[in-house]
């Protein structure tokens, strides 16, 4: 039951989110873009805005320094305020802001605020992690195309005040503009679908800083989204079509179109793009053309311990060429990584000493195998997932059949609600059981090869879940002895203000 404060604080928090949704919609000057907060810890936060009065333009301040005002709250009227600083920003980091308030109460709310030149941004509900907490309550979210549909996910998802939201990438998509409008799509076996761009990208596909910049601020500008940075803290790590679909390490998708030299240049770039629009502490590290950028790590909250991985950085590239297919001798050559040396041995440590009830771990891609065709015939399979990654796979399949407690995979990419029960040997339902995999259904992004999947569920036992006709995000509930998914769907992706629902709830252990 909860207590006059608890409501009183939590109807605060929801009409943050709320009062950022309106902001978002009668427009602001400076802080066009919203607020967030990120990161996460018992003690501290990562508070983020940027200044972009012409935010589809570069942005539009001068490239000099401004100093922005923000304030933090132990209560959503902002009266009790226990920070009151000034941060200095400059046009190097596109007027962005990265404040990190230390010295916090683990596991309780806080309020914040930013000013500028008189401008005030909505005042912003952020969390701080406890391990101590009775439960844990995450939202899952991940590819949301802007041109694919609206951000009724993100509404829902701000109602819902999580602890935490984890966004598993593709936060935007670097294509050039579509065409608007409703059209009937060749899905496979004579049958089609509807697919529908409701809105439109800004540009041609994205190359450079000022394209990466231009892009986020058009996906930033939406009043759902903004609301759900608004009301929860987030932990980030991207995937593919930040900078380019299907990319691996410091390989494109089409190296006959880019070269090495050039793909270096636009990774740095968007790197450097994705720091200045997230709520992350630590800005790329860059040596001449070569970049990196801190995504994988830690979070404690109560029940759930969460690691979050980085699948795209430090991956060798996809043996036998991505896509579907069937496996090559490639694919087991020892060197092939997924996560790469120093994240494989920081994950396997982390889960064989973690004392939390349940391990959580936020992926790209499915860990879950699938296979596309029927045996007895050799399993195709998607070579950009862990599919493609088979020695890596097994290797933390071992770690997590040594005794990790109740590991759960909770995953983006490919636009597929989902539910399984995850195996020591993949494909073999007979072999040791060794974790679930829970994968909400995307923000907006559409799934073409939803039938394909539909069509070999019977060849894919270890799944109990499974819907690429709907939209949505997922809610999951973690307490000492269980762990719950509530998976949400949107009515109709092409209508902002669509109704949301649950489709389904799904305890780990009844699977």
């Amino acid at each position: 039951m909860f207590s006059r404060r608890s409501f009183i604080v939590l109807a605060g928090a929801a009409a943050a989110a709320s009062q950022q949704r309106s902001r978002a919609q009668t427009g602001a000057r400076f802080f066009s873009l919203g607020i967030a907060s990120g990161s996460p810890g018992p003690d501290s936060v990562i508070l983020w805005t940027r200044l972009a009065p012409d935010p589809l333009n570069g942005g539009g301040m001068t490239p000099g320094r401004a100093d922005v005002r923000v304030r933090v709250a132990r209560d959503p009227a902002m009266r009790n305020v226990i920070r009151d600083d000034m941060v200095a920003t400059t046009g190097a980091k596109a007027h962005s802001v990265h404040y990190k308030v230390e010295g916090l109460e683990p596991g309780r709310e806080y309020w914040y605020q930013f000013s500028y030149d008189g401008e005030d941004t909505v005042i912003g509900r952020t969390r701080t992690t406890n391990p101590k907490d009775a439960e844990a309550r995450i939202a899952l979210a991940y590819c949301q195309s802007y041109e694919g549909g609206f951000y009724a996910a993100y509404r829902d998802m701000a109602e819902w005040l999580p602890d935490l939201v984890i966004h598993t990438g593709d936060y935007i998509y670097e294509g050039g503009i579509g065409k608007l409008g409703a059209t009937m799509r060749d899905v496979g076996g004579g049958e089609r679908r509807l697919f529908e761009t409701v809105r439109l990208h800004n540009s041609s596909e994205i190359v450079s800083l000022f394209d990466y910049r231009n892009r986020y601020a058009l996906y930033k500008s939406d009043p759902d989204l903004q609301a759900a940075h608004a009301a929860a803290p987030w932990i980030v790590a991207m995937d593919d079509h930040e900078i380019d679909n299907n990319w691996a390490g410091d390989l494109p998708q089409d190296p006959d179109k880019q070269t090495a030299l050039e793909f270096k240049v636009r990774k740095l770039a968007a790197f450097q793009a994705y720091y200045e629009h997230m709520p992350i502490e630590a800005p790329p590290v860059i040596s001449g053309v070569q970049s990196g950028l801190q995504m994988y790590g830690l979070y404690r909250l109560g029940p759930a311990q969460v690691h979050l991985l980085d699948t795209r950085q430090f991956r060798t590239n996809q043996p036998c060429g991505d896509g579907r297919k069937v496996s090559c001798e490639e694919a087991l050559d020892p060197a092939q990584t997924m996560l790469g040396g120093d994240q494989e041995k920081w994950l396997f440590r982390e889960l064989t000493r973690s004392n939390a009830p349940f391990n959580l771990i936020a992926t790209q891609v499915w860990f879950t195998p699938y296979r596309y065709n029927a045996p007895p015939e050799a399993p195709q399979m998607n070579f950009d997932s862990w599919d493609g990654y088979p020695l890596a796979r097994q290797r933390l399949s071992d770690v997590l059949a040594q005794g990790v407690r109740n590991p759960v995979f909770l995953t983006g990419d490919w636009h597929t609600a989902m539910a399984s029960t995850v195996y020591q040997t993949p494909l073999d339902t007979r072999s040791k059981r060794i974790g679930h995999e829970l994968v909400g259904a995307s923000i907006s992004s559409g799934c073409p090869w939803a039938r394909d999947m539909e069509i070999m569920r019977d060849a894919n036992p270890h799944v109990a879940h499974l819907n690429g006709n709907k939209r949505g995000y997922l809610r999951v509930t973690v307490k000492k002895d269980d762990c719950i998914g509530d998976f949400r769907v949107v009515e109709d992706v092409g209508r902002a203000n669509s109704a949301v629902t649950s489709e389904l709830e799904i305890h780990t252990k009844d699977i």
